[in-house]
């Protein structure tokens, strides 16, 4: 026999219509939930890491752009381009400046020390060379660390000049 505190928790339980009411999800419903979830994660990943490569390739140009003002501001102060035993150093760091030149034309030439690109790579960077007529080489590696590779992003152009060019799609420089 139903007592009336059982009769009353029971209609409690039931709804209007008198269909049970149900006190939560089912395994099925919290499954299709996170695959959902899992789903728009997996689109909105994809998406986030596209753009962090390309916000990466505008840094590295923009910072390569950067260090060419640099080393065109020690040109006119010293009328000649780092040395390698100086190396791109010598835009922040008077330490490094060679013994022969005259230190009180030195100032910072960068605001901030750029020793690495985006990818944690040191900068390659080669001085003057008067048998080719070249100012300087300066270039990242990029992703993959490696010189010379498809991947590299240098301040040079094979066809033109100083333009800046890419071994991969190049962005524009402002």
């Amino acid at each position: 026999m139903i007592s009336n505190s059982q009769n009353e928790t029971i209609t409690r339980l039931t709804a209007r219509r008198g269909v049970p009411v149900r006190g939560g999800f089912t395994l099925i419903e919290v499954l299709i939930a996170i695959a959902i979830v899992v789903a728009l994660g997996a689109v909105v990943g994809v998406a986030f890491f596209q753009q962090r490569d390309t916000a990466d390739l505008n840094i590295t140009a923009i910072q390569i752009s950067s260090i060419e003002k640099g080393l065109d501001m020690f040109y006119l102060d010293y009328r000649r381009y780092p040395n390698e035993d100086e190396g791109l150093a010598v835009l922040w760091d008077k330490e490094v400046l060679d013994p022969d030149a005259d230190e009180t034309k030195w100032q910072k030439y960068l605001k901030e020390p750029l020793p690495n690109d985006p990818w944690g790579n040191e900068w390659g960077y080669r001085g003057e060379d008067p048998e080719y007529g070249e100012k300087y080489d300066l270039w990242s590696n990029g992703v993959d660390g490696e010189e010379d590779s498809e991947d590299d992003i240098t301040a040079w152009s094979d066809d033109e000049g100083d333009e800046f060019d890419s071994g991969i799609s190049a962005p524009d420089v402002p």
